[in-house]
């Protein structure tokens, strides 16, 4: 069983869906409703800004995957993790995120970063 709460888990699988009326129902159980958005393309605010994002992404890599590559690290309500994008089984883009997530269980918060710690 992960050592993480389950909306990192739904958060994951609204980039990875292929339906676009499914990808709210992920959010709906992964985010709360003021959640924050920032990484080096975007900031966004509210559940509705970051799922426009996530349909902007998706339209502009289609059929990419979308992937945790590390363990999952935690503490005090934060989560780190590395992750990648992939299109046709070549990497687009590797990076990680910190997120945030509240007693509630559901994200309030993700810092995101492009690129990994050893290229810096």
């Amino acid at each position: 069983m992960p050592e993480y709460p389950e909306a990192l888990d739904h958060m994951l699988a609204a980039w990875n869906e292929r339906d676009p009326q499914q990808v709210r129902a992920h959010l709906e159980r992964a985010l709360a409703p003021g959640v924050s958005f920032i990484d080096p393309s975007i900031e966004t605010n509210g559940i509705d800004e970051f799922e426009a994002n996530v349909h902007d992404v998706q339209q502009k890599l289609p059929g990419a995957d979308y992937a945790r590559t590390t363990a999952v690290d935690s503490h005090h309500g934060l989560y780190r993790y590395g992750w990648s994008i992939r299109q046709g089984g070549e990497l687009i883009l590797p990076g990680f995120d910190v997120t945030e997530v509240a007693e509630s269980g559901k994200v309030i918060r993700v810092l995101g970063f492009f690129g990994t710690l050893d290229q810096l």
